[in-house]
């Protein structure tokens, strides 16, 4: 009975930290107390203000690769939005000596931070990331839990090829 009490409890924790997390948004203008505020100008902007979805290219210009830490990336890139775009670009395998990723969506945090990716669902393949890359819409309000399935799941356990975004909804200004 400890270990399922500590379980929960972990699993909690990590919830709260992750909701935590994707709502920590350093630009919210929630209220009127805004300091540096021109009365002409409006409240500050930033990135996040664009009045529409974004595309967003994961990792940068890295893109989606080995040994880049793409939890770190998230936390830096958020928040993100509902409708945003996330565009997954990697080279398809051509020869041996390309190394081939793919993007799965795990079903759970659990399944995230095991990067057991038994009741994952693959959204692309190898050869998808080419050229302008595979988009996927962030549609509903729900944690996304994203990893490279490649290698029976060594990309997303030793090459850091997981991050999980929760959309939130866009404020209209």
């Amino acid at each position: 009975m400890g270990g399922s009490t500590f379980s929960l409890s972990l699993i909690l924790m990590l919830t709260a930290s992750m909701l935590a997390v994707s709502m920590a948004n350093k630009d919210w203008h929630f209220g009127f107390n805004y300091t540096n505020w021109p009365f002409k100008g409006g409240p500050p902007q930033s990135q996040n203000d664009i009045p529409g979805p974004r595309k967003i290219v994961v990792g940068g210009s890295e893109n989606w690769q080995l040994n880049f830490n793409y939890t770190d990336w998230a936390l830096k890139n958020g928040p993100f939005y509902l409708n945003d775009t996330l565009v997954f670009k990697y080279d398809p395998p051509t020869n041996d000596s390309t190394i081939p990723h793919s993007v799965y969506l795990l079903p759970n945090l659990w399944s995230f931070l095991t990067c057991d990716l038994r009741k994952a669902i693959m959204v692309a393949n190898t050869t998808q990331g080419g050229g302008e890359g595979f988009e996927f819409v962030l549609k509903k309000w729900q944690p996304y839990y994203f990893a490279c399935g490649e290698r029976d799941g060594y990309h997303c356990k030793a090459g850091q090829m997981k991050f999980f975004v929760m959309p939130l909804f866009r404020q209209w200004h």
